[in-house]
Protein backbone atom coordinates (compact mmCIF):
# COMPACT_ATOMS: atom_id res chain seq x y z
CA UNK A 1 0.00 0.00 0.00
CA UNK A 2 2.89 2.34 0.73
CA UNK A 3 4.22 1.80 -2.75
CA UNK A 4 0.86 2.77 -4.27
CA UNK A 5 0.57 5.88 -2.10
CA UNK A 6 4.08 6.94 -3.04
CA UNK A 7 3.35 6.42 -6.73
CA UNK A 8 0.14 8.45 -6.48
CA UNK A 9 1.99 11.35 -4.80
CA UNK A 10 4.64 11.35 -7.47
CA UNK A 11 2.01 11.32 -10.20
CA UNK A 12 0.15 14.19 -8.52
CA UNK A 13 3.33 16.29 -8.32
CA UNK A 14 3.92 15.83 -12.06
CA UNK A 15 0.47 17.17 -12.96
CA UNK A 16 0.78 20.66 -14.33
CA UNK A 17 -2.63 22.17 -14.74
CA UNK A 18 -3.66 25.78 -14.82
CA UNK A 19 -7.03 26.84 -13.54
CA UNK A 20 -8.71 29.58 -15.48
CA UNK A 21 -10.06 32.62 -13.68
CA UNK A 22 -13.58 31.68 -14.76
CA UNK A 23 -13.32 28.19 -13.20
CA UNK A 24 -11.82 29.64 -10.03
CA UNK A 25 -14.75 32.11 -9.74
CA UNK A 26 -17.29 29.34 -10.23
CA UNK A 27 -15.70 27.14 -7.55
CA UNK A 28 -15.53 30.05 -5.10
CA UNK A 29 -19.19 30.99 -5.76
CA UNK A 30 -20.41 27.41 -5.27
CA UNK A 31 -18.51 27.14 -1.97
CA UNK A 32 -19.87 30.47 -0.70
CA UNK A 33 -23.42 29.61 -1.81
CA UNK A 34 -23.60 26.71 0.57
CA UNK A 35 -25.26 27.46 3.88
CA UNK A 36 -25.27 25.01 6.76
CA UNK A 37 -28.58 23.39 7.67
CA UNK A 38 -30.44 24.83 10.54
CA UNK A 39 -30.25 22.91 13.79
CA UNK A 40 -34.01 22.64 13.94
CA UNK A 41 -35.19 19.27 12.79
CA UNK A 42 -38.20 19.14 10.63
CA UNK A 43 -41.16 17.99 12.63
CA UNK A 44 -42.98 15.10 11.10
CA UNK A 45 -46.66 15.60 10.75
CA UNK A 46 -48.36 13.58 13.44
CA UNK A 47 -50.70 10.85 12.35
CA UNK A 48 -54.19 10.80 13.73
CA UNK A 49 -55.04 8.55 16.69
CA UNK A 50 -57.39 6.54 14.54
CA UNK A 51 -54.42 5.36 12.49
CA UNK A 52 -52.82 3.94 15.66
CA UNK A 53 -56.07 2.20 16.65
CA UNK A 54 -56.53 0.80 13.16
CA UNK A 55 -53.02 -0.66 12.99
CA UNK A 56 -53.29 -2.15 16.49
CA UNK A 57 -56.61 -3.82 15.78
CA UNK A 58 -55.34 -5.15 12.46
CA UNK A 59 -52.35 -6.75 14.22
CA UNK A 60 -54.55 -8.34 16.87
CA UNK A 61 -56.94 -9.70 14.24
CA UNK A 62 -54.05 -11.16 12.22
CA UNK A 63 -52.60 -12.86 15.31
CA UNK A 64 -55.99 -14.37 16.22
CA UNK A 65 -56.47 -15.62 12.65
CA UNK A 66 -53.04 -17.30 12.61
CA UNK A 67 -53.65 -18.96 15.98
CA UNK A 68 -57.04 -20.24 14.80
CA UNK A 69 -55.58 -21.67 11.58
CA UNK A 70 -52.76 -23.41 13.44
CA UNK A 71 -55.14 -24.88 16.02
CA UNK A 72 -57.57 -26.14 13.38
CA UNK A 73 -54.80 -27.97 11.52
CA UNK A 74 -53.25 -29.56 14.59
CA UNK A 75 -54.16 -33.24 15.15
CA UNK A 76 -56.16 -34.20 18.21
CA UNK A 77 -53.90 -34.85 21.16
CA UNK A 78 -53.41 -38.50 21.99
CA UNK A 79 -54.41 -39.16 25.60
CA UNK A 80 -51.46 -40.30 27.61
CA UNK A 81 -52.20 -42.92 30.20
CA UNK A 82 -49.85 -43.04 33.14
CA UNK A 83 -47.87 -46.23 33.46
CA UNK A 84 -48.99 -48.38 36.33
CA UNK A 85 -46.54 -50.28 38.40
CA UNK A 86 -46.09 -53.78 37.02
CA UNK A 87 -46.58 -56.66 39.39
CA UNK A 88 -43.27 -58.28 40.17
CA UNK A 89 -42.55 -61.63 38.63
CA UNK A 90 -43.04 -64.33 41.23
CA UNK A 91 -40.23 -66.85 41.18
CA UNK A 92 -40.66 -70.29 42.66
CA UNK A 93 -38.87 -71.03 45.87
CA UNK A 94 -35.70 -72.93 45.09
CA UNK A 95 -34.12 -75.02 47.75
CA UNK A 96 -30.43 -74.70 47.44
CA UNK A 97 -28.32 -77.64 48.47
CA UNK A 98 -25.04 -75.90 48.95
CA UNK A 99 -22.18 -78.12 49.93
CA UNK A 100 -18.53 -77.32 50.15
CA UNK A 101 -16.32 -78.96 47.56
CA UNK A 102 -14.22 -81.79 48.76
CA UNK A 103 -11.00 -82.04 46.85
CA UNK A 104 -9.53 -85.49 46.71
CA UNK A 105 -6.14 -84.37 45.49
CA UNK A 106 -4.26 -81.14 44.96
CA UNK A 107 -5.67 -78.68 42.40
CA UNK A 108 -2.82 -79.21 39.95
CA UNK A 109 -3.69 -82.91 39.79
CA UNK A 110 -7.38 -82.05 39.20
CA UNK A 111 -6.43 -79.74 36.29
CA UNK A 112 -4.24 -82.42 34.72
CA UNK A 113 -7.05 -84.96 35.02
CA UNK A 114 -9.52 -82.57 33.38
CA UNK A 115 -7.11 -81.87 30.52
CA UNK A 116 -6.61 -85.60 30.00
CA UNK A 117 -10.41 -86.12 29.90
CA UNK A 118 -10.71 -83.31 27.31
CA UNK A 119 -8.03 -84.91 25.14
CA UNK A 120 -9.81 -88.27 25.31
CA UNK A 121 -13.12 -86.63 24.32
CA UNK A 122 -11.44 -84.80 21.46
CA UNK A 123 -9.86 -88.02 20.21
CA UNK A 124 -13.23 -89.80 20.37
CA UNK A 125 -14.91 -87.02 18.32
CA UNK A 126 -12.14 -87.19 15.70
CA UNK A 127 -12.56 -90.96 15.40
CA UNK A 128 -16.34 -90.58 15.00
CA UNK A 129 -15.87 -88.01 12.24
CA UNK A 130 -13.32 -90.20 10.44
CA UNK A 131 -15.65 -93.20 10.57
CA UNK A 132 -18.43 -91.19 8.90
CA UNK A 133 -16.29 -90.37 5.89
Amino acid sequence: MDKLAKQLREDAERIDATISAELDDRIRASLQGITPETTKKRRRPSKPTSFWWTSSLTGVAAAIAIIAVVNLQAPDPVPVTPQTAQTPLILPNIEWNARTAVLTSPLEQEIEDLQADLKKAEQAVKEDIDSLF
